[in-house]
């Protein structure tokens, strides 16, 4: 049979795989909060793609743990198991990449969603950050609030500051979300090619001992000695 190292390897690779789809849901639902840069950063569709990458996860790591305790000689499981792990990488795959693209262009990407925000939003991060307007004094500035109270103070604003005009300030904060949940996707990738390493071996193993059975039935139950 399997060794023991090959089983831990296996389980080991199972719970990698759980635990990612715990992590995915939980931030799934946990990013949905009232948060106005959070809500810029991750769409509904975003939080609603991580929660179903999750589940995905979950169901896999379950169907793991069914195909690993079927009868010794039994692969069918293993091999639907292996199948599954490649439709996981390729969510993997899709959903990094996206976020990573996303990356890319986030200074024009936010300035799309900065312009749907209402006026007292955009007011409430001129506040946050102490800046006027996204690219400069004249790009969808909001006169009011705290910081940027009245055209004459925002015109006068040091054009050679980056942080004075919100683009900046912005974009650095949900950059280092942006990097960690592209990044963590990516992890993901780990445990499902250890996984999916581990189930192939399990499959060789299970073979061999299946075909000598085979032919130590043919010879009379006598073996090889």
């Amino acid at each position: 049979m399997p060794s023991k190292y090959l089983y831990g390897f296996y389980g080991f690779f199972t719970l990698g795989v759980a635990v990612s789809g715990i992590i995915s849901m939980v931030f799934s639902f946990l990013w949905r909060r009232d948060d106005l840069l959070l809500n810029m950063t991750f769409s509904h569709s975003d939080l609603s793609a991580g929660l179903v990458m999750g589940i995905a996860f979950l169901l896999t790591s379950f169907l793991a743990v069914g195909a690993i305790i079927q009868r010794k000689h039994v692969t069918i499981g293993l091999v639907v198991l292996n199948w599954v792990l490649i439709s996981d990488a390729v969510i993997v795959l899709v959903v990094g990449s996206i976020v990573w693209v996303f990356t890319l262009q986030e200074r024009i990407e936010f300035h799309t969603r900065y312009a749907k925000l209402q006026p007292s939003q955009r007011i409430a991060i001129q506040d946050q950050f102490g800046c006027c307007g996204y690219f400069n004094a004249s790009d969808l500035i909001e006169i009011g609030g705290s910081f940027c109270q009245n055209s004459t103070f925002a015109n006068a604003l040091n054009t050679t500051i980056p942080t004075n005009f919100c683009i900046l300030p912005i974009t650095k904060h949900v950059d280092e979300s942006l990097n960690d949940v592209f990044s963590t996707t990516y992890g993901f990738m780990a445990g499902i090619i250890g996984l999916f390493l581990s189930s192939l071996c399990v499959i060789k193993v299970r073979k061999e001992i299946e075909r000598f059975r085979r032919i130590d039935a043919k010879r009379g139950g006598r073996g090889f000695v």
